[in-house]
Protein backbone atom coordinates (compact mmCIF):
# COMPACT_ATOMS: atom_id res chain seq x y z
CA UNK A 1 0.00 0.00 0.00
CA UNK A 2 2.80 2.39 0.87
CA UNK A 3 4.35 1.94 -2.59
CA UNK A 4 1.06 3.01 -4.17
CA UNK A 5 0.77 6.01 -1.86
CA UNK A 6 4.25 7.35 -2.64
CA UNK A 7 3.43 9.18 -5.92
CA UNK A 8 2.58 12.87 -5.36
CA UNK A 9 -1.10 13.61 -4.85
CA UNK A 10 -2.10 10.10 -3.77
CA UNK A 11 -1.85 10.65 -0.03
CA UNK A 12 -1.07 8.06 2.59
CA UNK A 13 -1.17 4.28 2.62
CA UNK A 14 -4.37 4.52 4.67
CA UNK A 15 -5.99 6.55 1.88
CA UNK A 16 -5.13 3.83 -0.64
CA UNK A 17 -6.36 1.15 1.77
CA UNK A 18 -9.73 2.94 2.08
CA UNK A 19 -9.99 3.20 -1.71
CA UNK A 20 -9.35 -0.54 -2.05
CA UNK A 21 -11.90 -1.42 0.66
CA UNK A 22 -14.46 0.90 -0.94
CA UNK A 23 -13.88 -0.68 -4.34
CA UNK A 24 -14.11 -4.21 -2.93
CA UNK A 25 -17.36 -3.39 -1.16
CA UNK A 26 -18.85 -1.89 -4.33
CA UNK A 27 -17.93 -4.98 -6.35
CA UNK A 28 -19.24 -7.33 -3.61
CA UNK A 29 -15.73 -8.76 -3.09
CA UNK A 30 -15.93 -7.59 0.53
CA UNK A 31 -18.82 -7.72 2.99
CA UNK A 32 -20.37 -4.34 3.64
CA UNK A 33 -22.83 -1.83 2.29
CA UNK A 34 -22.16 -0.77 -1.28
CA UNK A 35 -21.86 2.95 -1.98
CA UNK A 36 -25.06 2.99 -4.03
CA UNK A 37 -27.04 1.43 -1.19
CA UNK A 38 -25.44 3.79 1.30
CA UNK A 39 -26.29 6.80 -0.87
CA UNK A 40 -29.86 5.52 -1.31
CA UNK A 41 -30.14 5.06 2.45
CA UNK A 42 -28.95 8.62 3.06
CA UNK A 43 -31.38 9.95 0.46
CA UNK A 44 -34.26 8.07 2.08
CA UNK A 45 -33.30 9.36 5.52
CA UNK A 46 -33.31 12.95 4.22
CA UNK A 47 -36.66 12.36 2.52
CA UNK A 48 -38.08 10.82 5.70
CA UNK A 49 -36.94 13.84 7.73
CA UNK A 50 -38.59 16.17 5.21
CA UNK A 51 -41.84 14.18 5.27
CA UNK A 52 -41.88 14.25 9.09
CA UNK A 53 -41.36 18.02 9.05
CA UNK A 54 -44.14 18.49 6.50
CA UNK A 55 -46.43 16.25 8.55
CA UNK A 56 -45.78 18.35 11.68
CA UNK A 57 -46.62 21.52 9.74
CA UNK A 58 -49.84 19.99 8.44
CA UNK A 59 -50.86 18.89 11.95
CA UNK A 60 -50.24 22.41 13.25
CA UNK A 61 -52.20 23.97 10.40
CA UNK A 62 -55.04 21.51 10.94
CA UNK A 63 -55.26 22.52 14.60
CA UNK A 64 -55.43 26.19 13.62
CA UNK A 65 -58.14 25.56 11.03
CA UNK A 66 -60.14 23.42 13.46
CA UNK A 67 -60.07 26.23 16.03
CA UNK A 68 -61.03 28.81 13.39
CA UNK A 69 -63.91 26.63 12.19
CA UNK A 70 -65.20 26.26 15.74
CA UNK A 71 -64.97 30.02 16.26
CA UNK A 72 -66.90 30.86 13.09
CA UNK A 73 -69.47 28.13 13.72
CA UNK A 74 -70.12 29.65 17.16
CA UNK A 75 -70.48 33.10 15.57
CA UNK A 76 -73.04 31.79 13.08
CA UNK A 77 -75.06 30.06 15.82
CA UNK A 78 -75.05 33.13 18.08
CA UNK A 79 -78.23 35.22 17.87
CA UNK A 80 -77.70 38.61 16.25
CA UNK A 81 -79.35 41.81 17.51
Amino acid sequence: MQALADPPGVGTAETVRRWVRHSETDTAARAGVASEKSAESQRLRRENTEVKRDNAILKRDNAILTAASAFFAAEIDRPHR
